[in-house]
């Protein structure tokens, strides 16, 4: 696996990273806890060294998951978690209006102690606000994980979902090492200024769901039905009706890979790879098969020619559906 660095002053990590989520929130029912283990510690062995997580995901299950798994190697590891949400309340209970941001100096303090407890480590190598409160100045919230890096409990900071204005004025108190933003071949918002921030400021990008939620891989279509507890069940992007209108994507990696004698999601994962050298994708899974499948991409070389071409393509498909409810896109890009 090749290695990569997050920013000017990030850590350095294998190229692909392993989102965790999936493995206990959002993505159906939780799996198997030893199947999940044991998937995680085969990623190390495969080369694999960065892993996200976050306190909301279960809430905390998954924190517990992945310290459980990740503690006996935890010298050959990088661990991302996340604060920002107040998980004491439940967002079924609040009436469609969503999850409640908390980023409150004494609320991120709270949040970094009881993730080191349950990541069992003494030091979370980065720490991102996971989305921006507007209720707490961000100079605020910087100002916290500062105090954190000072006291050797946290090692970097990284914002998820941040607008440009609000990356500036973060790093203006203390550096951002990485921002976690949806990114994509279906998602492209971070090419309307966001990328070019980051490359001045020297901090990297962690594209999440660098597979479309797994509508890039091409293993669903129309017809793909989602269980109750699968929150693409109430994503507008999900609809038979968008699935259909954005299969062509689909078909457009597709061919490539046929040309490349790949497979879609490969494809997908080295167009992102190709972008920067400090973009880093979490691409989430619970199976080893795709596992390796996401590995392979790093082998896989785009010419110039190649990305003009995907380019080219990309511009003449209008992608169909918001990615997510209203009440939560307005969370992002603040």
């Amino acid at each position: 696996m090749q290695k990569r660095k997050l920013g000017i002053n990030g850590p350095v990590v294998s190229a692909l990273g392993l989102g965790c989520m999936g493995m206990s929130f959002s993505y159906g029912p939780p799996k198997d806890k030893q199947e999940m283990i044991a998937l995680m510690r085969t990623a190390v062995e495969r080369g694999v060294t960065f892993f996200d997580t976050a306190e909301v995901y279960g809430p905390y299950t998954n924190e517990e998951l992945v310290g459980e798994a990740l503690a006996p190697l935890r010298n050959r590891v990088v661990i991302a978690t996340k604060f920002g949400f107040d998980t004491t309340v439940d967002p079924r209970a609040m009436k469609g209006v969503g999850p409640v941001l908390n980023s409150r100096p004494e609320h991120i303090r709270e949040v970094a102690e009881g993730s080191l407890k349950r990541l069992r480590t003494d030091v979370i190598d980065l720490f991102y606000q996971h989305r921006v409160d507007p209720h707490v100045p961000i100079e605020e919230v910087a100002g916290a994980v500062q105090e954190l890096i000072r006291e050797g409990k946290v090692k970097h900071f990284g914002l998820s979902e941040a607008g440009i204005h609000t990356v500036r004025r973060a790093h203006a108190v203390q550096p951002v090492a990485a921002v976690q933003n949806e990114y994509s071949l279906w998602f492209r918002r971070p090419e309307e200024g966001l990328i070019q921030t980051l490359e001045e400021l020297g901090i990297g990008l962690v594209p999440y769901s660098p597979l479309g939620k797994g509508f890039l891989t091409g293993a669903m279509n129309e017809n793909s039905t989602f269980d109750a507890t699968d929150f693409r069940s109430s994503l507008p992007r999900f609809t038979p009706e968008a699935l259909k209108a954005n299969q062509a994507l689909v078909d457009l990696l597709g061919r490539i890979a046929t040309e490349k004698s790949s497979t879609p999601a490969r494809i997908a994962l080295a167009w992102l790879l190709a972008q920067k050298p400090w973009i880093v994708p979490i691409p989430g899974t619970t199976k080893l098969e795709r596992l390796d499948e996401n590995n392979g991409a790093v082998e896989v070389v785009l010419t110039p020619e190649d990305l003009g071409k995907i380019d080219t393509a990309a511009a003449r498909i209008k992608v169909h559906g918001e990615r997510y409810p209203e009440r939560v896109e307005q969370m992002t890009g603040r």
